[in-house]
């Protein structure tokens, strides 16, 4: 008979769940998606991110706003007059900002073997905030006409510590890696807990002490050459995190109401240069947790050449970045769920000078590009090619590309950099190197585009993202007593999967 009533407690409780994500469905769930579908992956979200006897509170999902843009910038450092609307005008209401550059400094012996050079990455960081954050009434936190900053070498080279901090929310300062706390109630009667886990050894900048502490930089640089005042009540964005390895810089800003509600920030870079273990290729990968929802960016520069056999040494970096990155752990229980993998993240968004080029010759790809016939030039992208067959990227997404190929052109200028050769040696096919893909469920991609700034030899590639959260209002419901009535993961899985180009 206690059998008995103990399936049938199960089952009763089953039904409950499920009926109680056909109410959230219809109720809460608003969009392009399918209401029914997108409750199965919030579900499982919470399901992944939570012990398997916790039930989630009711809670909604609210859309967010992604724009992310790549750009190999060629070596040079931002100037005065550079301006980043040419590609931030296609967007100007979006609720997080991801910039991943390639090449912000030359990849010179010196950069790659001895210390890297900071002072571009200060720069570009004074220069989108000038542009995401509009500076009214005299509260500029642009550049100013200065000469550089560098010097040689082997003495004191800039460091984005302090000028990182300048940028960031109020809130931001106060966010620490992991705002777990423990559940008082629960503690001394089970170790299964959401989300809550002892202090970690973490900074108050919300990076793992690997990645920064409170000590003082000794590669510290004057910033009185960048205008930055101590606040600006008119702020929009704040810095959420921003790394360089060598030429590779990424950067992501947020809207300041957002800011409070991230958490378990971290930073890892792979390295996939010379000898496989050199900056100046690879990638740097930074993963959050946003309300109730993972989120992973990686931007990367790959292998380059042309070579026949060369987009094999690109998939073998790919695959090596998706086996090796590794996030630091900053919660101490053993029931935490966030990942330590890329893949473990529910969104994911990949950009960068990925390299593949076209496999064509020079003068068969520019008899293309003059007709226009776009689609006999993807068919004959790298990328394309290596997807298709499964050998890289399997499982992840791109947008229809409607744009001409972004590398390689004449400096400031429209003229593709081999239209000009006489000699076919060292001459550059057109390409698509510059690359944003995803992965995961809940994301849309709104539009994805070129910029046509002429600053480098690549034009910049954008795209906005709608990407959906998990937000819970109540946070944990109490632990049912029975604690044989559990749902697995697997009971949560939706029994169709959509395809959402």
């Amino acid at each position: 008979m206690t059998l008995r009533k103990q399936d049938s407690g199960k089952k009763s409780f089953i039904r409950k769940v499920f009926a109680m994500g056909e109410r959230n469905g219809k109720k809460e769930f608003k969009g392009s998606f399918e209401s029914t579908e997108r409750n199965s992956d919030l579900q499982l979200d919470s399901t992944f991110l939570g012990s398997t006897d916790s039930v989630m509170a009711p809670g909604e999902v609210q859309s967010i706003r992604v724009f992310v843009v790549t750009w190999n910038v060629g070596g040079k450092s931002p100037h005065n007059n550079l301006n980043l609307n040419d590609f931030l005008k296609n967007d100007n209401s979006a609720d997080i900002y991801v910039f991943g550059f390639q090449e912000i400094v030359p990849l010179n012996a010196g950069n790659v073997l001895v210390i890297e050079d900071n002072e571009p990455a200060a720069r570009w960081l004074s220069l989108i905030n000038q542009s995401l954050n509009n500076p009214i009434n005299g509260c500029s936190r642009g550049l100013k006409p200065t000469t550089s900053l560098g010097g040689s070498k082997f003495f004191p080279k800039p460091s984005l510590k302090s000028i990182s901090k300048t940028f960031r929310t109020v809130s931001r300062r106060k966010l620490k890696s992991c705002n777990c706390t423990p559940l008082e109630l629960e503690r001394k009667r089970s170790k299964d807990f959401w989300f809550r886990c002892q202090p970690s050894n973490v900074s108050e900048d919300g990076i793992s002490s690997e990645e920064d502490d409170d000590e003082e930089d000794p590669n510290t640089f004057d910033i009185s050459e960048i205008s930055i005042p101590e606040s600006c009540n008119e702020t929009k964005y704040g810095l959420i995190a921003s790394k360089q390895m060598v030429g590779i810089f990424v950067t992501i800003w947020m809207r300041k109401e957002l800011v409070p509600h991230v958490s378990h920030l971290r930073i890892a870079s792979t390295s996939r240069g010379i000898m496989g273990c050199l900056g100046n290729k690879g990638c740097i990968s930074v993963s959050m947790l946003l309300h109730q929802t993972t989120f992973c960016f990686i931007c990367s520069h790959l292998a380059s050449g042309e070579k026949e056999g060369d987009e094999l040494r690109r998939n073998l970096d790919v695959i090596e970045i998706l086996k090796n990155t590794q996030f630091p752990k900053i919660c101490r229980l053993p029931y935490s769920r966030m990942p330590d993998k890329i893949l473990g993240h529910q969104r994911i968004i990949w950009l960068g000078d990925l390299n593949y080029r076209i496999a064509l010759s020079y003068s068969e790809t520019r008899r293309l590009m003059e007709a226009n016939h776009w689609d006999a030039l993807l068919n004959k992208d790298q990328l394309k090619i290596e997807r298709d067959a499964g050998r890289v990227f399997c499982g992840w997404k791109e947008g229809k590309i409607y744009f001409a190929p972004t590398y390689k052109y004449y400096y400031n200028s429209d003229t593709y950099a081999g239209d000009l050769k006489k000699s076919k040696k060292n001459r550059r096919t057109p390409a698509w190197c510059d690359r944003i893909l995803w992965h995961g469920d809940g994301i849309q991609q709104l539009f994805y585009i070129r910029g046509e700034s002429r600053f480098s030899d690549h034009r910049p590639v954008c795209s906005t993202f709608l990407a959906d959260v998990m937000v819970v209002e109540g946070g944990l419901k109490k632990k049912m007593a029975n604690s044989d009535m559990k749902v697995g993961a697997e009971e949560l899985l939706p029994t169709n999967r959509r395809y959402y180009p």
